[in-house]
C-alpha cells in the first residue's frame, strides 16, 4: 500500500555567469516588490484602517512596472514577483491566526536570496529544467533521482551564504505504507540528544562544539578584516563555510534519526518544548541551539503525516522526570544534576529513561482512554492530566496580542 504525498528534491547547480546574473537580478527584484508591497499594506492599514490583500497587492505591481524608476521589473521574470506576494499574504495570515510573527522587511545580507518559479516560468523536458528568461538548461548534480516519471510543479532556486546554489524541485511522490505497531516515547536532553521509551539512548554529536575552535579562528579573522575590502569578504565567506558545514551535518543526523523513528513505529510521543524561552539561559542556549530540537520536531510532524503515523504531543508541564513510571509517585524536587533516583516503591531510575516512559504512558492516554486534550497548567503540573498542547487563542476569535490590547492597537497592516 502506497500514499501520494508532495515531497521537495534539492538538489545543487552550477549556473553559468549569464544565469548567475539573471537570477541574482531577480533575487534583488523579488526583496524590493516584497518589501514594497509590505510598506503599501502597512501605510494601509495605519492611515485608513485599510485591509490590503493579495489582488491589491497584485494590482500595484502591475502599476510599479509602468514607472520609469521600476521599469527593470520587467527584466526578470513575473512569477517570482508574483510568488513573493502570495508569500506575503500567507505571512500576514499566518500572523492573525497566531503562528507566526508580524512580517518583517527583507534585508539584503541578511535574507534568504530564494525565487520560487510555477509551471508557467519553467520547462522540464527530458530531465532538464530551464527557467524562463534562460536559454540553456540549469547544469544540476542528481546526487539522488527523482521519481519515475515525475513532472514538478514549483521549483524553488535559492543560494545559500557561501554561494552555494540550490534548487528545490516539488514533486508527487508514492511513500510506501509499511505497516507498525509500536509505540515510543521520546525524551530530549543534552547529555544524550534523544532517550527513547525502549531504554536506547541517541548519543548528542554535539556538531557545533567539535567545530567550534575553527569557527572561533574564522570569526577572529573575519574581526581583523577592514570593512568593505575584498579581505573581508573573503573571511566572511569562511565563516559562512564553517556554519553551513555544521548545519549540513545536524541537519543529516536528524533526517536519517526521524525517519528510522517513523519506520519503526506506528506511534510517537515527545514532549512540547518552549525551546524559544529555555535559550534565554545563556548558560545553555549554545548546546539546546545546537540540539535543534525544534528542527527535529518539525521533521517528526511531516514524515509522520506522510507515513501515516500518530504523532502525540503532551503538555509542556507534565512532570515527566519527577513522576515514578512504576508506581505514579510524584517527587517533590528534582535538580538537573540528579541523573538517577530511587523511589519510595524501590524503582531506582534513570531520570532520561524514566521521563521518556512516562512521556509514552501520557501519549497513550490521550489516544486511549480519551484524556483531556486540553487540561488546565495547574493539573498538568501535578501530573494528573496528560495533552496534546494546544494554542488556547486557536478556538477563539481575532486574538488580543500582548499587555491585552485590541485589534486597533495591533501591528499594522493585515491580510
Amino acid at each position: 500500500m502506497s500514499r501520494l504525498v508532495k515531497r521537495a528534491f534539492k538538489y545543487r547547480f552550477y549556473p553559468t555567469p549569464e544565469q548567475a546574473a539573471e537570477l541574482a537580478r531577480t533575487f534583488g527584484c523579488v526583496r524590493l516588490v516584497y518589501n514594497m508591497a509590505l510598506q503599501a499594506r502597512i501605510e494601509a492599514w495605519t492611515s485608513r484602517r485599510e485591509r490590503v490583500g493579495y489582488n491589491a497587492t497584485s494590482a500595484l505591481l502591475t502599476a510599479w512596472k509602468r514607472t520609469e524608476q521600476l521599469a527593470f521589473l520587467n527584466e526578470v521574470s513575473c512569477v517570482p514577483l508574483q510568488q513573493a506576494l502570495r508569500h506575503l499574504h500567507a505571512a500576514f495570515t499566518n500572523f492573525w491566526t497566531g503562528r507566526a510573527r508580524y512580517p518583517t522587511f527583507k534585508n539584503k545580507k541578511r535574507s534568504r536570496r530564494s525565487a520560487e518559479y510555477t509551471r508557467s516560468a519553467f520547462r522540464w523536458r527530458d530531465g532538464e529544467l530551464t527557467l524562463a528568461k534562460m536559454d540553456r538548461p540549469l547544469r544540476i548534480v542528481w546526487s539522488r533521482p527523482l521519481p519515475e516519471g515525475a513532472v514538478p510543479s514549483t521549483v524553488t532556486v535559492s543560494q545559500d551564504a557561501t554561494g552555494r546554489w540550490f534548487v528545490s524541485l516539488l514533486c508527487e511522490d508514492r511513500v510506501e505504507q509499511n505497516p507498525a505497531t509500536a509505540a515510543i516515547g521520546i525524551d530530549a536532553g543534552l547529555n544524550s540528544l534523544f532517550t527513547l521509551s525502549t531504554g536506547e539512548k541517541i548519543v548528542n554529536p554535539r556538531h557545533e562544539q567539535v567545530d567550534r575552535a575553527r569557527l572561533a579562528r574564522a570569526q577572529r579573522n573575519l574581526a581583523r578584516r577592514q570593512k568593505g575590502s575584498n579581505n573581508r569578504e573573503k573571511a566572511r565567506l569562511k565563516v559562512a563555510r564553517v556554519h553551513a558545514r555544521i548545519a549540513d551535518r545536524r541537519r543529516d543526523h536528524l533526517h536519517q534519526l526521524t525517519t528510522r523513528l517513523v519506520r519503526e513505529n506506528q506511534t510517537i510521543v515527545i514532549e512540547d518544548l518552549a525551546v524559544g524561552n529555555m535559550v534565554k539561559n545563556h548558560t545553555l542556549a549554545r548546546a539546546i541551539s545546537d540540539a535543534a530540537w525544534r528542527k527535529f520536531r518539525t521533521m517528526l510532524e511531516y514524515k509522520a503525516d506522510w507515513y501515516d503515523r500518530n504523532l502525540i504531543v503532551v503538555d509542556r508541564w507534565f512532570p515527566s522526570s519527577k513522576l515514578c513510571s512504576t508506581c505514579g509517585a510524584l517527587a517533590q524536587l528534582m535538580p538537573l544534576d540528579v541523573r538517577t533516583w530511587a523511589c519510595c516503591c524501590g524503582s531506582v531510575h534513570d531520570r532520561d529513561v524514566n521521563a521518556a516512559r512516562n512521556i509514552l504512558a501520557a501519549g497513550l492516554a490521550v489516544t486511549a482512554c480519551g484524556d483531556d486534550v486540553r487540561p488546565q497548567r495547574e493539573s498538568s503540573r501535578t501530573g494528573q492530566s496528560s495533552a496534546k498542547q494546544e494554542d488556547p487563542r486557536a478556538t477563539e476569535g481575532l486574538p488580543a496580542r500582548k499587555g491585552g490590547k485590541g485589534v486597533n492597537s495591533l501591528p499594522p497592516g493585515s491580510p
